[in-house]
């Protein structure tokens, strides 16, 4: 059996991704949607954000987000980029989060390499 990975130039533009960006694709897949609450005040980080998100089949989570880290307040969990993100949002594994993440991405990889 041939195991394949991924490249690491792509892994890395996919882990650099901001996380907004990474919940921007999940909506524009249909995956899920979110809102900003414009109402809250962070306490220790004055770049965190709370965001409402729910998905078609009923899930619900509060999520904060400062940089690349975000925290599940409704589930206690949190985590570092949006493979992590996307793993717990919506249940998938790495290899599956990294392909959601990527689909567009390789695409522009691909035409980067033919037309130079």
């Amino acid at each position: 059996m041939i195991r394949k990975s991924f490249d690491n130039e792509m892994l890395a533009r996919v882990r650099a991704m901001p996380l907004l960006q990474v919940l921007d694709k999940l909506r524009d897949d249909g995956k899920l949607f979110y809102r900003r609450d414009l109402d809250f005040v962070p306490e220790k980080d004055r770049k965190t954000v709370r965001l409402f998100l729910s998905s078609s089949l009923g899930f619900a989570w509060e999520v904060l987000v400062t940089d690349l880290k975000w925290y599940d307040v409704r589930a206690a969990k949190g985590g570092g980029g949006g493979i992590d993100l996307v793993m717990h949002l919506l249940g998938i594994d790495f290899v599956a989060a990294v392909k959601l993440l990527s689909a567009s991405e390789s695409v522009a990889g691909q035409r980067r390499h033919i037309c130079p």
